[in-house]
This record gives C-alpha cells, sequence and structure tokens, in this order.
C-alpha cells in the first residue's frame, strides 16, 4: 500500500464519524492513473463496519460523501463515490466499497 493509499484509508475512516465498533479497511487497490495534464492513483477500498450502530453510521457517511472534503496534504481527492454496500445482522454490520481518484497538488 503506497503513502497515499494508506492516507487515503485513514482520511475515509476519520471521516466515518462517530461509532463506537470495529471500523476496518480490509482491502485497498491502487492504480497508477495520468491524464495530459494530472498524475495520480485510483483506489478501491473496503470499509467493514461492525457493531452496534453500523449501518445507520455507514448510512451517515455515505448521505455525506458527495459534499465531504477529504483533505490529504500533496494530494487532492478528485472524485470518490460508492461501488456496493452490504448490510447484515440487524444493522451491526455493515461494508462499503468506495472507488476514488487522488491526483497530486502541484
Amino acid at each position: 500500500m503506497s503513502k497515499v493509499g494508506s492516507r487515503l484509508a485513514r482520511v475515509v475512516s476519520a471521516n466515518i464519524g462517530t461509532f463506537h465498533g470495529v471500523l476496518a479497511v480490509e482491502t485497498l487497490e491502487e492504480t497508477d492513473w495520468a491524464s495530459v495534464t494530472f498524475t495520480g492513483a485510483r483506489h478501491r477500498l473496503r470499509v467493514t463496519l461492525e457493531g452496534e450502530g453500523a449501518v445507520g453510521a455507514a448510512a451517515d457517511f455515505l448521505e455525506r460523501l458527495p459534499d465531504l472534503d477529504l483533505p490529504m496534504p500533496g494530494h487532492i481527492v478528485a472524485d470518490i463515490a460508492l461501488v456496493a454496500e452490504e448490510r447484515r445482522d440487524s444493522g451491526r454490520y455493515a461494508a462499503l466499497e468506495l472507488e476514488a481518484l487522488t491526483i497530486e497538488d502541484r
């Protein structure tokens, strides 16, 4: 996992909000990305929440996701979106698969 991928995982986790269960970034895949004017990476991460209120915390995060500012020194989160979601165990488990594009801030 690159430094950028690690930072992205931390900033996403920190923005889940108030949740007192177990939050984990289970997978993080990263692919280099470039356009004519920018360089960066595409990321796919799976975040799981387990414990009381997991589904509610995931839903709150997803509601805020379109407007979230995810600060990452030296990089910009240009895009982040939900790809898949899983809920089970009567609200005690949620998994979010997210895709993000980060670009170097020059």
